[in-house]
Protein backbone atom coordinates (compact mmCIF):
# COMPACT_ATOMS: atom_id res chain seq x y z
CA UNK A 1 0.00 0.00 0.00
CA UNK A 2 1.36 3.39 -0.93
CA UNK A 3 0.95 5.82 1.90
CA UNK A 4 2.02 9.38 2.52
CA UNK A 5 3.66 9.49 5.95
CA UNK A 6 3.85 12.64 8.01
CA UNK A 7 7.05 12.61 10.05
CA UNK A 8 5.67 15.38 12.28
CA UNK A 9 2.50 13.39 13.02
CA UNK A 10 4.49 10.23 13.77
CA UNK A 11 6.86 12.12 16.10
CA UNK A 12 3.86 13.31 18.13
CA UNK A 13 3.17 9.65 18.95
CA UNK A 14 6.63 9.15 20.50
CA UNK A 15 6.97 10.09 24.16
CA UNK A 16 10.02 8.05 25.22
CA UNK A 17 13.72 8.36 24.45
CA UNK A 18 15.98 5.78 22.77
CA UNK A 19 13.02 3.64 21.61
CA UNK A 20 12.95 3.63 17.80
CA UNK A 21 9.59 3.13 16.08
CA UNK A 22 9.18 1.72 12.57
CA UNK A 23 7.31 4.04 10.20
CA UNK A 24 8.03 2.32 6.86
CA UNK A 25 9.80 -0.62 5.23
CA UNK A 26 11.43 -1.09 1.85
CA UNK A 27 13.82 -3.63 0.36
CA UNK A 28 14.59 -5.26 3.70
CA UNK A 29 15.23 -1.88 5.31
CA UNK A 30 13.39 -0.17 8.15
CA UNK A 31 12.75 3.54 8.29
CA UNK A 32 12.53 4.45 11.97
CA UNK A 33 11.86 7.52 14.04
CA UNK A 34 13.20 8.10 17.53
CA UNK A 35 13.58 10.79 20.11
CA UNK A 36 16.93 10.88 21.86
CA UNK A 37 18.09 12.60 25.01
CA UNK A 38 21.20 11.96 27.07
CA UNK A 39 23.96 9.48 26.22
CA UNK A 40 23.58 6.12 24.53
CA UNK A 41 26.12 3.28 24.87
CA UNK A 42 29.30 2.72 22.91
CA UNK A 43 28.57 0.13 20.23
CA UNK A 44 29.13 -0.92 16.64
CA UNK A 45 27.22 -2.96 14.10
CA UNK A 46 29.23 -5.78 12.55
CA UNK A 47 27.13 -6.17 9.40
CA UNK A 48 25.07 -2.98 8.99
CA UNK A 49 25.72 0.63 8.07
CA UNK A 50 23.43 3.15 9.81
CA UNK A 51 21.99 6.39 8.54
CA UNK A 52 20.94 9.07 11.03
CA UNK A 53 18.98 12.08 9.77
CA UNK A 54 18.37 14.77 12.36
CA UNK A 55 14.81 16.07 12.05
CA UNK A 56 15.13 18.51 14.95
CA UNK A 57 17.79 19.35 17.50
CA UNK A 58 21.53 18.73 17.58
CA UNK A 59 23.06 15.25 17.78
CA UNK A 60 26.68 14.56 18.61
CA UNK A 61 28.04 11.22 17.45
CA UNK A 62 31.13 10.29 19.43
CA UNK A 63 33.73 8.16 17.72
CA UNK A 64 36.84 6.80 19.39
CA UNK A 65 38.95 9.60 17.87
CA UNK A 66 36.49 12.42 17.17
CA UNK A 67 32.99 13.84 17.55
CA UNK A 68 30.72 14.72 14.64
CA UNK A 69 27.83 17.14 15.17
CA UNK A 70 24.70 16.63 13.07
CA UNK A 71 22.01 19.32 12.99
CA UNK A 72 18.43 19.48 11.68
CA UNK A 73 18.28 18.62 7.99
CA UNK A 74 21.64 16.82 7.98
CA UNK A 75 22.54 13.14 7.79
CA UNK A 76 25.46 11.00 8.78
CA UNK A 77 26.18 7.46 7.63
CA UNK A 78 28.10 5.32 10.07
CA UNK A 79 29.84 2.42 8.32
CA UNK A 80 29.56 -1.07 9.77
CA UNK A 81 32.18 -1.95 12.35
CA UNK A 82 32.76 1.64 13.55
CA UNK A 83 32.42 2.22 17.32
CA UNK A 84 30.11 5.13 18.07
CA UNK A 85 28.00 6.65 20.84
CA UNK A 86 25.13 9.06 20.09
CA UNK A 87 24.78 11.93 22.57
CA UNK A 88 21.87 14.39 22.73
CA UNK A 89 22.27 17.14 25.32
CA UNK A 90 18.74 18.33 24.56
CA UNK A 91 15.99 16.27 22.94
CA UNK A 92 16.69 15.34 19.33
CA UNK A 93 14.34 13.75 16.80
CA UNK A 94 15.98 11.45 14.27
CA UNK A 95 15.02 9.38 11.28
CA UNK A 96 17.02 6.16 11.00
CA UNK A 97 17.44 4.09 7.87
CA UNK A 98 18.97 0.68 8.38
CA UNK A 99 18.55 -3.03 7.60
CA UNK A 100 15.60 -4.65 9.39
CA UNK A 101 18.04 -6.93 11.25
CA UNK A 102 19.78 -4.00 12.99
CA UNK A 103 19.63 -4.04 16.79
CA UNK A 104 19.95 -0.55 18.26
CA UNK A 105 22.69 -1.48 20.75
CA UNK A 106 24.73 -3.44 18.21
CA UNK A 107 27.51 -5.39 19.90
CA UNK A 108 26.95 -3.76 23.31
CA UNK A 109 25.79 -5.99 26.14
CA UNK A 110 23.72 -3.16 27.66
CA UNK A 111 20.32 -4.83 27.70
CA UNK A 112 18.62 -1.90 29.44
CA UNK A 113 18.66 0.09 26.18
CA UNK A 114 18.38 -2.84 23.76
CA UNK A 115 15.16 -2.85 21.69
CA UNK A 116 14.49 -5.87 19.47
CA UNK A 117 10.71 -5.95 18.93
CA UNK A 118 10.01 -2.44 17.68
CA UNK A 119 6.56 -0.93 17.56
CA UNK A 120 5.15 0.25 14.27
CA UNK A 121 3.43 3.60 14.31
Amino acid sequence: MMEVISIADKLKKISTHWEPKIIAELNGQHVKLAKLKGEFVWHSHEHEDELFMVVSGILDIHFRDSIRTVTAGEIIVIPKGIDHKPVAVDEVSVLLFEPSTTINTGDSDDFNLRREDLDRI
